[in-house]
């Protein structure tokens, strides 16, 4: 077998490949699709109808109605918008110094940074609650926004120092000799350098956000967002399933991700290759 033929079943293999793994992860995502268009009679019907016979927009409008998912979406954009700024913002810069400069503190800090992605959100559920109680933060968007930008912090620290540490320093010392200063050496050579990681933590934050249950449901009562909202849907009784109105929530859920992906898509494996590899 000649090294062209090897090339092109090699190929063949990949694509199909592929295409399996495409099938495998857009399958369900259509069913949510169709679901969340069709009657709630012909939800469970068997065989199962790929293309609805009857479409029908009534989930959503239950949700704007009934649920009152709009305002869920406006609270959900604010705490994760900020959040993202924020974090993205605060991070780079400890990155950048926690890579850059070394000292017995900075290396202190960075572990207890880092140690502190590995204790679980319910064991200083109560003391946190009590502390942002006294401090009148409680159930409100700002500290909505300070649990979840502590949440992601330790991550978001680790793959920017990782991938900084990738990114020679003679590049900045040049620019350091040309005349920029120290913000200018961050804002104009290394953040275009470290776009790809940066659009990869943002990504990756920004589900997390949409995903977050514990902390809006543990410190927020009448701030909701929608994955709070998931759990108040209208049922008939507590055996009853509204898989019309989870299927239009989870679409709902989805599109902001899938728009998010596709601007960062370019960057987004580079990222978390080169941040992820890197000691």
């Amino acid at each position: 077998m000649n090294q062209k033929l090897k090339k092109k079943l090699l190929a063949i293999c990949q694509w199909l490949l592929a295409i399996i793994g495409a099938l495998i992860i857009l399958i369900p995502v259509y069913w949510i699709f169709i679901s969340s268009i069709k009657p709630n009679t012909e939800l469970l019907t068997s065989p199962i109808d790929w293309i609805p016979k009857h479409f029908t927009l009534q989930s959503y409008k239950t949700l704007i109605h009934t649920v009152g998912i709009l305002p869920q979406i406006g609270s959900t954009l604010i705490v994760t918008t900020l959040t993202l700024v924020i974090t993205t913002v605060f991070c780079v810069l400890a990155a950048y110094a926690f890579e850059r400069y070394s000292s017995k503190g900075l290396s202190l800090a960075y572990g207890m940074i880092v140690f502190s992605a590995m204790i679980p959100g319910i064991v200083t559920a109560r003391p946190l609650y009590d502390y942002l109680k006294s401090l009148k933060l409680v159930d409100t968007y700002p500290g909505l926004i300070l649990l979840y930008t502590s949440a992601l912090i330790p991550f978001t620290i680790l793959i920017l120092r990782n991938y900084l540490s990738g990114i020679p320093i003679d590049i900045e010392e040049a620019a350091e000799i040309d005349g920029a200063g120290h913000l200018q050496k961050i804002m104009f050579v290394t953040m275009p350098l470290l776009k790809p990681a940066v659009s990869t933590v943002c990504i990756i934050n920004f589900i997390s956000c949409l995903n977050e249950f514990f902390i809006p449901l543990f410190f927020s009562q009448k701030i909701k967002v929608l994955t709070i909202g998931i759990s108040t849907l209208p049922r008939a009784n507590s055996y009853d399933v509204p898989w019309d109105l989870l299927s239009a929530m989870g679409c709902i859920i989805l599109i902001p991700i899938i728009i998010f992906v596709m601007i960062f898509e370019e960057n987004i494996m580079e990222g978390i290759m080169a941040g992820g590899v890197k000691a």
